[in-house]
C-alpha cells in the first residue's frame, strides 16, 4: 500500500494524509548534509504533496513540525511555498516549533492533508497490459543538490498527473524503485518474476527525486516526448 492514510469523511469523500520527515539536514554543525532551510522544507513538502496528489486527492493544508529553532520558521515556510507555487497551489500552513530545548541536529516534519472523491482514487487502477517507467533518477543526500538537474521537476510531475493515459503514479522514496514497484504490482494483483531498468533498482530516491508510472502503451511516445531524458522504461517479465 501507499504511504498515505485514508479516513472516511462523507459518503463519497475521504480525507487523505501523507507525511515526510527530514533529519540531520540543515545548517547545524552536527548536520550531515548542509543546505539552507528553505531547501530542507522544499524537499520535505514535495514528498508529502506528491504522495497526496498521486492518489487523486486535492491538498488542503500543510502541517509543519520545526525541531530546529524559532528563527528558521519563515525560511521553512518559504521552502514550502516554493513547492506549492511549482504545483500551482496556495494552501494554509500551520504547525509547531520546539522552542524549549536546543537540538544538535536539524529535524523537520511535514504533513499534508487532502481530500479525494472515492471514485477518483488512483489506486489499483493499472490493467494487466500496462507498461511501466521511472521518471527522474534516485538520489539522496548531497547527490540531490549536486545533481539537481536529474531530480524530477514538480512542473513535469504536474503535467504527468493530468494525463489520461497514465494510470497510476508512485513517488519513489528511500526504499528504492524495486520496493515501490512491487507495491504497485501488489495493489493491482499483478505478478512479476523479474524486472530491469537502466537505473539502480534498490538505491534510495531520498525526497521523491523519482516517480514510477504505469501507463497505456498507446501513449508511450507522447509520454517520452514530455519527460525527455527523465524517462527510464521498466521491463517486467511475468
Amino acid at each position: 500500500m501507499r504511504d498515505v492514510l485514508f479516513l472516511p469523511l462523507y459518503q463519497d469523500e475521504e480525507l487523505v494524509i501523507a507525511a515526510d520527515g527530514s533529519a540531520a539536514i540543515g545548517l547545524k554543525e552536527a548536520d550531515i548534509v548542509h543546505v539552507p532551510y528553505e531547501t530542507v522544507a522544499y524537499f520535505a513538502a514535495r514528498v508529502a504533496l506528491m504522495e497526496v496528489m498521486c492518489v487523486g486527492a486535492a491538498p488542503l493544508a500543510v502541517v509543519l513540525q520545526n525541531f530546529v529553532h524559532n528563527e528558521v520558521w519563515e525560511a521553512l515556510c518559504t521552502g514550502i511555498r516554493t513547492a506549492l507555487g511549482e504545483l500551482h497551489l496556495d494552501l494554509p500552513i500551520v504547525g509547531s516549533t520546539e522552542s524549549n530545548f536546543p537540538t544538535l541536529q536539524s529535524a523537520v516534519g511535514m504533513t499534508v492533508i487532502g481530500m479525494v472523491h472515492k471514485a477518483q482514487k488512483r489506486i489499483g487502477t493499472t490493467p494487466s497490459d500496462a507498461k511501466f517507467a521511472v521518471i527522474g533518477e534516485p538520489l539522496v543526500g548531497d547527490e540531490v543538490m549536486e545533481r539537481r538537474d536529474r531530480v524530477l521537476p514538480l512542473s513535469l510531475f504536474r503535467q504527468l498527473l493530468h494525463r489520461n493515459d497514465i494510470y497510476e503514479l508512485v513517488p519513489v522514496g528511500s526504499k528504492g524503485i524495486f520496493y515501490e514497484l512491487q507495491g504497485l504490482l501488489d495493489d493491482n494483483s499483478l505478478q512479476s518474476s523479474q524486472c530491469s531498468c537502466a537505473l539502480p533498482l534498490h538505491a534510495s530516491s531520498g525526497p521523491a527525486t523519482s516517480l514510477i508510472i504505469s501507463f497505456d502503451p498507446n501513449g508511450e511516445e507522447e509520454i517520452k516526448q514530455m519527460a525527455r531524458d527523465y524517462f527510464f522504461p521498466i521491463e517486467i517479465t511475468s
